[in-house]
């Protein structure tokens, strides 16, 4: 049955109040904290502070997803695994009504909220994938206007992108079957459902002090130095590149293909907990707080060598392997160095 995109004969627009969403970037994150720090800033709030206060590893066996915004949490628990600091809700929902699929979206604009929708890039004539490769991404849509028959969306990954996308387009890339591309193996295969992300935060953050942050680190180093019912922490990185090396070894070319999402959210948080750290040491004419943070940083980039590698392994995991193993050591250390460097510093602060 053909889906009523303007559910009645009466026109509407909507649109949030104030200033279009900021595009909100760093290097090494995805679209999904892309899309959280525009929210994070629309709220008042420093995106930074929120989402790079931070820092653990876990891997659920079983649970990666071939998505670019796949993030590693215990189910229903995706607001405080992003922020495990601060008080941020996140839900996914879908449109209840296959007769008016804007409803929801209708009513969030009204409210003055924001909607992050996941896409299949395939569809969406701003993306470099347009027409070409399918993958699972995000946007933030803060307008609809069903009289010029357009939404208005946001982007922040690069090309970033600010501008009106027809509903007709937007429709085919919000309910795509992203089905399985050769040309991605990484963000494809997984079914876009007009799955939107509703997030919330209780209350503004506080300003950011050495004490508050200080107790932020002894929370995150306690994470990595505790051993948990799942694979947390260092033991729990062991034991994912431990199998992960495995894997390869026996040809298994899932296993690489589940590193590149899963790596993904890893780094990003490394990345952003870094600068947060690093940004703060100068600020706060602390050396080895901004230390600390180069020593995470340290942390993401070498995540790169392990993702890409295993990007580039997946014709033939099994003699990819002892480059993984080379990667995956290369990282633990990394991981060992920032553990105890943060450590050091929560201590004091």
């Amino acid at each position: 049955m053909p889906v009523d995109t303007t559910a009645t004969a009466v026109a509407r627009t909507y649109m949030i109040t104030g200033p279009e969403p900021e595009l909100w970037y760093r290097d090494l994150i995805s679209c999904l904290q892309a899309a959280l720090g525009s929210f994070l800033v629309r709220e008042g709030a420093d995106p930074l502070e929120v989402i790079g206060a931070g820092w653990r590893f876990l891997h659920l066996p079983g649970d990666v997803r071939s998505e670019e915004f796949y993030y590693p949490c215990i189910e229903g628990e995706l607001g405080s695994a992003l922020a495990p600091h601060h008080a941020l809700h996140a839900r996914w929902w879908q449109p209840a009504d296959e007769h008016d699929v804007w409803r929801e979206v209708r009513e969030h604009l009204a409210n003055d909220r924001l909607v992050i929708a996941a896409v299949d890039n395939f569809h969406l004539p701003f993306r470099p994938a347009y027409g070409d490769v399918h993958a699972a991404h995000l946007v933030v849509i803060h307008g609809l206007d069903e009289t010029r028959g357009v939404v208005h969306v946001s982007d922040a990954m690069p090309p970033a992108f600010r501008g009106a996308v027809p509903i007709e387009e937007f429709l085919r890339s919000w309910g795509s079957a992203n089905p399985n591309d050769v040309q991605d193996a990484f963000f494809s295969d997984a079914r876009i459902g007009r799955r939107c992300l509703d997030l919330r935060l209780d209350a503004k953050p506080e300003p950011l002090t050495p004490e508050l942050l200080g107790s932020y680190l002894r929370l995150n180093i306690e994470g990595f130095t505790t051993a948990g019912p799942d694979r947390t922490g260092l033991a729990g990185y062991d034991a994912f590149a431990a199998e992960l090396v495995d894997r390869c070894r026996a040809g298994d070319a899932g296993a690489l293909t589940e590193l590149y999402p899963f790596g993904w959210g890893m780094q990003a948080q490394a990345s952003l907990h870094g600068e947060l750290l690093r940004c703060r040491g100068h600020l706060w004419g602390d050396p080895a707080l901004a230390g600390a943070g180069r020593a995470v940083e340290a942390v993401a980039h070498a995540w790169t060598g392990l993702r890409f590698t295993g990007a580039h392994g997946l014709d033939d995991p099994r003699a990819a392997a002892s480059d993984i193993a080379h990667h995956a050591t290369v990282l633990r250390g990394r991981y060992a160095q920032a553990v105890d460097a943060v450590g050091a510093v929560a201590a004091r602060l």
